[in-house]
């Protein structure tokens, strides 16, 4: 997706939106990851992550997303398409984003400890092009805010 300028449609409007997916996980106990897919400045998936809600290891946002862009354009490949995510996707969901030749992924925070990057191959597709650190702050705080209130549950 190229970037106009004078459009409001730009990486930082987008990784918005999946904030605001993200806040929709944190108020459901969920971690707090969202994502959204965009075709031609166009949402055409929203999703959180719901593993406790689902009971399933691979609610990830991202692979709901998958999931629901597919269904909204009737194809398997995303090769057109920009995935704005809140955290650097596992390798679980860089896998799944490889095998639907996903376009572009923004992401906001880092995850040093579970992302893709950790890994030393080659895990997305050749022509996926990655940006990182859009709005990283607001995606790290929302991370941190969740993960410390749970370890006040704990005490």
């Amino acid at each position: 997706m190229k970037q106009h300028d004078n459009s409001i449609f730009t990486d930082a409007y987008f990784m918005k939106e999946a904030l605001k997916e993200a806040q929709k996980a944190f108020d459901m106990e969920e971690v707090p990851v969202g994502a959204v897919i965009v075709s031609r400045d166009r949402i055409i998936a929203r999703a959180h992550n719901m593993t406790q809600q689902l009971r399933d290891v691979t609610a990830h946002a991202e692979m709901i997303a998958i999931t629901s862009a597919s269904n909204y354009l009737g194809a398997k490949y995303l090769n057109e398409c920009t995935l704005y995510v809140t955290l650097e996707p596992c390798l679980m969901c860089a896998a799944a984003l490889r095998w639907a030749q996903i376009s572009r992924i923004v992401y906001g925070a880092a995850d040093p400890g579970e992302g893709y990057t950790r890994v030393r191959t080659a895990v997305l597709h050749p022509s996926t092009e990655v940006i990182p650190g859009i709005m990283e702050q607001p995606c790290a705080e929302l991370m941190k805010e969740f993960f410390l209130n749970r370890r006040d549950l704990k005490n």
